[in-house]
């Protein structure tokens, strides 16, 4: 008993100083992350082009092209939106603090005891309505090392083939099965591609939505509920409380009413019935470990954290369910559902 507590201690000990490190080396680490999960989403479309005999190199080419005029795309959309909101910020937080302030006058008027300014400093709007672009402002500094991130995802990729064939000769020599390599690249392609398609339609028709209401900016908000869809949770309520507000101070109440129940409609039918049934089988995770990694990995890398948590939660309970002695953590964050014979495969 006393040794398994001081594995434990040990592990726990050892777990502490490798997130300390990665997260003292974030600057570096952060590119190399965002390259491999570009590469495992892109080698699907690049082997399927090369099944119709375009070369490999070829193809490695089409798609990086097609990733980076998407990606150009929408940062154009993002990069003008924004310039033109935060323009307008100033004058939409004066008007939503003189409407608390209305609020709050009425309220004491009619015998309530409030402090206004405590409320107002505690309700600020300037962070409400600045919370998305600051989130947006820094996926942008990560993009800002994109060349970077590009050429580590070019040498990644032309190393794909090399090093499936280093995998199975180590199998070969070694007898250790690598399956559990394929096992997480599938996974990440899984979640990712069809959390994409979710958010993409999510985003659409939250712009769509915006649009027939007369809501400024609605490509703009669209565009981040896209983007925030991704983060697991709460990415959904990030993305609609400052358009509902927006809404408020442009249309009245009845243009707030109308703008948060499209966020709902919208998010309850994506969210809570498309993607389950899309989704399959789930994630292999549990609703708490997926909220808590989104907490753990957004402390750590930020806000690009928040967005890959779930990856690479999936990621590090493939890689303990390998080990015998790393396996009760992965039954631990699962969904309690796995069978024991899932976890005694090598």
């Amino acid at each position: 008993m006393k040794e398994l507590k001081t594995s434990l201690t040990v592990q726990l000990a050892a777990m502490i100083v490798i997130l300390a490190g990665v997260m003292a080396a974030k600057s570096l680490i952060l590119p190399v992350i965002l390259a491999v999960f570009i590469s495992v989403i892109c080698t699907q479309p690049i082997l399927w082009l090369e099944k119709k005999k375009i070369p490999y190199s070829l193809a490695i080419l089409i798609v990086l092209v097609s990733v980076g005029l998407i990606l150009f795309l929408f940062g154009g959309i993002i990069g003008n939106s924004i310039s033109a909101f935060m323009k307008d910020a100033p004058k939409y937080e004066d008007s939503l603090r003189q409407m608390l302030t209305s609020i709050i006058d009425d309220l004491n008027n009619a015998g309530a005891n409030i402090n206004r300014r405590q409320l107002l400093d505690l309700i600020d709007p300037g962070k409400i309505l600045g919370f998305t672009t600051r989130a947006l402002s820094e996926v942008g500094r990560i993009m800002s090392d994109s060349f970077l991130i590009l050429f580590i995802t070019i040498f990644m990729l032309l190393e794909t083939k090399t090093f499936i064939k280093k995998a199975r000769l180590v199998e070969k020599i070694h007898g250790n099965s690598l399956n559990h390599l394929d096992k997480i690249g599938t996974s990440i392609r899984h979640y990712l591609s069809i959390k994409t398609v979710i958010s993409l339609f999510t985003g659409l028709f939250i712009w769509i939505w915006l649009l027939i209401a007369g809501v400024d900016y609605a490509i703009l908000w669209g565009v981040i509920a896209f983007l925030l869809n991704y983060i697991p949770s709460i990415g959904s309520i990030i993305a609609a409380v400052p358009t509902v507000l927006l809404a408020l101070l442009q249309l009245g109440v009845g243009g707030m009413i109308w703008t948060g129940v499209g966020y709902l409609l919208v998010n309850v039918v994506m969210g809570s019935v498309v993607e389950p049934k899309v989704m399959g089988k789930g994630l292999g995770l549990s609703t708490l470990v997926v909220f808590l990694s989104l907490i753990i990995w957004g402390y750590i890398f930020g806000t690009i954290g928040m967005f890959l948590s779930v990856p690479l939660t999936i990621t590090i309970k493939i890689m303990l369910e390998q080990n015998e002695r790393t396996q009760w953590i992965a039954i631990l964050i699962g969904t309690g559902e796995e069978t024991p014979d899932r976890f005694e495969e090598k």
